[in-house]
Protein backbone atom coordinates (compact mmCIF):
# COMPACT_ATOMS: atom_id res chain seq x y z
CA UNK A 1 0.00 0.00 0.00
CA UNK A 2 1.42 3.35 -0.99
CA UNK A 3 1.25 6.43 1.20
CA UNK A 4 -1.51 8.16 -0.78
CA UNK A 5 -3.71 5.07 -0.40
CA UNK A 6 -3.03 5.01 3.33
CA UNK A 7 -4.02 8.67 3.58
CA UNK A 8 -7.19 8.02 1.56
CA UNK A 9 -8.21 5.16 3.88
CA UNK A 10 -7.52 7.22 7.00
CA UNK A 11 -9.36 10.25 5.58
CA UNK A 12 -12.45 8.13 4.98
CA UNK A 13 -12.19 6.97 8.59
CA UNK A 14 -11.98 10.61 9.73
CA UNK A 15 -15.14 11.48 7.80
CA UNK A 16 -16.99 8.46 9.20
CA UNK A 17 -16.04 9.19 12.81
CA UNK A 18 -16.81 12.88 12.39
CA UNK A 19 -20.33 11.97 11.24
CA UNK A 20 -20.66 9.50 14.11
CA UNK A 21 -19.67 12.20 16.65
CA UNK A 22 -22.17 14.65 15.11
CA UNK A 23 -25.00 12.11 15.44
CA UNK A 24 -24.00 11.33 19.03
CA UNK A 25 -24.01 15.07 19.80
CA UNK A 26 -27.55 15.33 18.35
CA UNK A 27 -28.63 12.41 20.52
CA UNK A 28 -27.17 14.04 23.63
CA UNK A 29 -28.74 17.40 22.78
CA UNK A 30 -32.17 15.77 22.57
CA UNK A 31 -31.82 13.42 25.56
CA UNK A 32 -34.20 15.45 27.75
CA UNK A 33 -36.63 16.62 25.08
CA UNK A 34 -40.29 15.69 24.97
CA UNK A 35 -42.83 15.40 22.18
CA UNK A 36 -44.03 18.72 20.73
CA UNK A 37 -47.67 17.66 21.08
CA UNK A 38 -49.63 15.85 23.77
CA UNK A 39 -49.29 12.08 23.36
CA UNK A 40 -46.79 12.53 20.49
CA UNK A 41 -43.53 10.78 19.79
CA UNK A 42 -40.34 12.24 21.29
CA UNK A 43 -36.92 12.31 19.67
CA UNK A 44 -35.74 8.85 18.60
CA UNK A 45 -32.06 8.05 19.06
CA UNK A 46 -30.16 7.80 15.78
CA UNK A 47 -27.32 5.41 14.98
CA UNK A 48 -24.95 5.45 12.00
CA UNK A 49 -24.01 2.22 10.22
CA UNK A 50 -20.92 1.98 8.09
CA UNK A 51 -19.69 -0.35 5.38
CA UNK A 52 -16.42 -1.03 3.63
CA UNK A 53 -16.27 0.34 0.10
CA UNK A 54 -13.63 -0.57 -2.49
CA UNK A 55 -12.10 2.43 -4.22
CA UNK A 56 -11.37 0.95 -7.63
CA UNK A 57 -8.93 3.70 -8.62
CA UNK A 58 -6.54 3.03 -5.74
CA UNK A 59 -7.61 -0.47 -4.68
CA UNK A 60 -8.12 0.74 -1.11
CA UNK A 61 -11.02 -0.22 1.09
CA UNK A 62 -12.54 2.95 2.48
CA UNK A 63 -15.35 3.55 4.96
CA UNK A 64 -18.74 4.75 3.72
CA UNK A 65 -21.96 5.52 5.55
CA UNK A 66 -24.43 2.74 4.93
CA UNK A 67 -27.37 4.28 6.76
CA UNK A 68 -28.47 6.49 9.63
CA UNK A 69 -31.37 4.77 11.33
CA UNK A 70 -33.55 5.37 14.34
CA UNK A 71 -32.97 3.11 17.33
CA UNK A 72 -35.91 0.71 17.73
CA UNK A 73 -35.76 0.49 21.54
CA UNK A 74 -38.84 1.57 23.46
CA UNK A 75 -39.32 5.07 24.83
CA UNK A 76 -39.33 5.64 28.59
CA UNK A 77 -42.70 6.55 30.13
CA UNK A 78 -42.86 8.87 33.10
CA UNK A 79 -45.91 10.06 34.95
CA UNK A 80 -46.15 13.85 34.59
CA UNK A 81 -49.83 14.79 34.35
CA UNK A 82 -49.13 18.56 34.29
CA UNK A 83 -46.83 18.40 31.27
CA UNK A 84 -48.11 19.72 27.93
CA UNK A 85 -46.67 16.57 26.30
CA UNK A 86 -48.65 14.19 28.57
CA UNK A 87 -51.13 11.78 27.03
CA UNK A 88 -54.69 11.24 28.34
CA UNK A 89 -53.40 9.07 31.23
CA UNK A 90 -50.81 11.68 32.24
CA UNK A 91 -47.73 9.86 30.91
CA UNK A 92 -44.98 11.54 28.93
CA UNK A 93 -42.78 9.61 26.55
CA UNK A 94 -39.07 10.38 26.92
CA UNK A 95 -36.42 9.81 24.21
CA UNK A 96 -34.70 6.43 24.09
CA UNK A 97 -31.31 8.11 24.60
CA UNK A 98 -29.07 6.76 27.36
CA UNK A 99 -26.48 9.45 28.09
CA UNK A 100 -23.98 6.94 29.49
CA UNK A 101 -24.10 4.88 26.28
CA UNK A 102 -23.75 8.04 24.21
CA UNK A 103 -20.76 9.18 26.28
CA UNK A 104 -19.05 5.81 25.77
CA UNK A 105 -19.81 5.90 22.04
CA UNK A 106 -18.44 9.44 21.84
CA UNK A 107 -15.21 8.40 23.54
CA UNK A 108 -14.80 5.46 21.14
CA UNK A 109 -15.46 7.71 18.13
CA UNK A 110 -12.93 10.27 19.42
CA UNK A 111 -10.25 7.60 19.83
CA UNK A 112 -10.90 6.22 16.37
CA UNK A 113 -10.76 9.74 14.94
CA UNK A 114 -7.43 10.35 16.70
CA UNK A 115 -6.03 7.03 15.42
CA UNK A 116 -6.91 7.95 11.84
CA UNK A 117 -5.40 11.40 12.33
CA UNK A 118 -2.19 9.84 13.69
CA UNK A 119 -2.03 7.53 10.66
CA UNK A 120 -2.26 10.54 8.34
CA UNK A 121 0.44 12.34 10.32
CA UNK A 122 2.69 9.25 10.10
CA UNK A 123 2.19 9.05 6.32
CA UNK A 124 2.98 12.75 6.02
CA UNK A 125 6.11 12.33 8.13
CA UNK A 126 7.28 9.38 6.01
CA UNK A 127 6.74 11.40 2.86
CA UNK A 128 8.74 14.31 4.23
CA UNK A 129 11.59 12.00 5.29
CA UNK A 130 11.63 10.42 1.83
CA UNK A 131 11.83 13.86 0.21
CA UNK A 132 14.68 14.80 2.56
CA UNK A 133 16.58 11.63 1.62
CA UNK A 134 16.19 12.38 -2.08
CA UNK A 135 17.77 15.83 -1.73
Amino acid sequence: MDLSTAVKVSASGLRAQSLRMRIIAENLANADSTAPTAGGQPYRRRVASFRADLDRASGAETVKVQSIDGDKTAFQRTYQPGSPAADAQGYVLKPNVNTMVEAADMKAAQRSYEANLNAIEAAKSLTMRTIDLLK
